[in-house]
């Protein structure tokens, strides 16, 4: 990751933006933010980002997740443990706070499907509760990380806009987009402020290996170890893949009071196969990636390429590493660990 000061300069569209953006946050006082999932790989790359900016940073998770994994680096961060369908946790977490970063999935694209009423009575009722309870202490904003990969479904048009329809093809994305619409519903009737970030495909380290989430990663990890690599299909479907320090500066940028009520696609604006990162992953690593084909998913859309003219009009912001330089870091990072 860039180093911590001096990241939330990249990616904007001018040397002083992010600086101003800051500036622009402080106005009313330093925020206390807290990070919902923040243990886990956004979250531990957003709250050192938050506090260089001089934030007040809490992070909510399990008490099974470990602390000292996510954040090794420092213990300014504020730890509150709990369950994210509890009221009485997540009340506890909210309780002083001016900004919710919502952060928090109980279920994955790939297995939504299997079993949707888990995904409803968690993901779904468990948010609900959080906007009810993000009124009661009187939250300034919510900043939900929503999924620009599966809202949209089958795309009409290539990169896909914010206007287009969203017709998701798993309960993961259906979940979303409810998200979604309650974050509307309670800015309607609460005036509770909101910010919701469609992002795409996120990867760099500390993307956590054993969840099977982020081709990039877990393909990186499989070439470093000799391990043969499953693809679902051909290899053919394409995606937006984005580096998370370029995340972690979108995130930064909708606490400003202009993004309120917006709905903002996050990604890089390019596409990459299955087989195009496997090639990168061979001309970085200079060693033949062992793979094998299988049959596609249903679920698996042909090819989802983000439009990201909204983020930086409204936010000021663009991605600022490229693929093959977000790789490199990623595998550096792998890299260490052996």
């Amino acid at each position: 990751m860039a180093n911590a000061g001096t990241a939330h300069s990249i990616g904007f569209d001018d040397d002083n933006a992010a600086e101003n953006t800051c500036n622009d946050f402080r106005r009313g006082g330093r925020m206390k933010c807290v990070i919902l999932g923040g243990a886990g790989f956004i979250g531990s790359h957003l709250a050192p980002v938050l506090l260089a900016a001089g934030h007040v940073v809490r992070v909510f998770d399990r008490p099974d997740r470990d602390r000292t994994q996510a954040f090794p680096w420092r213990n300014d961060v504020e730890w509150c443990e709990g369950d994210f369908v509890n009221p009485v946790d997540t009340e506890r977490a909210l309780a002083g706070q001016d900004i919710v970063y919502h952060l928090v999935s109980t279920t994955l694209p790939r297995t939504s499907n299997e079993n949707p009423v888990y995904d409803v009575e968690s993901n779904l009722a468990g948010s609900l509760s959080l906007l009810q309870l993000a009124v009661r202490n009187q939250v300034r904003k919510v900043i939900f990380v929503s999924s620009g990969g599966t809202v949209y479904g089958i795309p009409r048009q290539i990169p896909i806009p914010e206007t287009h329809a969203t017709d998701p093809l798993c309960s993961y994305g259906i979940c979303k987009l409810a998200i979604e619409k309650y974050l509307h519903l309670f800015h309607a009737l609460h005036g509770l402020a909101y910010c919701v970030l469609r992002l795409s495909n996120p990867f760099g380290e500390r993307q956590r290996i054993a969840s099977a989430q982020g081709a990039v990663t877990t393909f990186l990890h499989k070439a470093l170890t000799g391990e043969m690599i499953e693809i679902w299909g051909d290899g053919s479907v394409v995606r937006d893949y984005i580096y998370v320090d370029d995340v972690v500066l979108a995130l930064m940028a909708a606490i400003d009071p202009r993004t309120d009520g917006h709905v903002i696609n996050v990604g890089s604006g390019m596409g990459q196969s299955l087989n195009d990162i496997l090639a990168a992953i061979e001309t970085l690593t200079s060693v033949p990636v062992r793979r094998r084909y299988t049959m596609g998913r249903p679920f698996d859309v042909p090819v989802n390429i983000l439009d990201i003219s909204r983020a930086q009009s409204v936010l000021g912001w663009r991605p600022g590493i490229s693929f093959a330089e977000g790789l490199a870091r990623t595998a550096n990072g792998l890299s260490a660990k052996f």
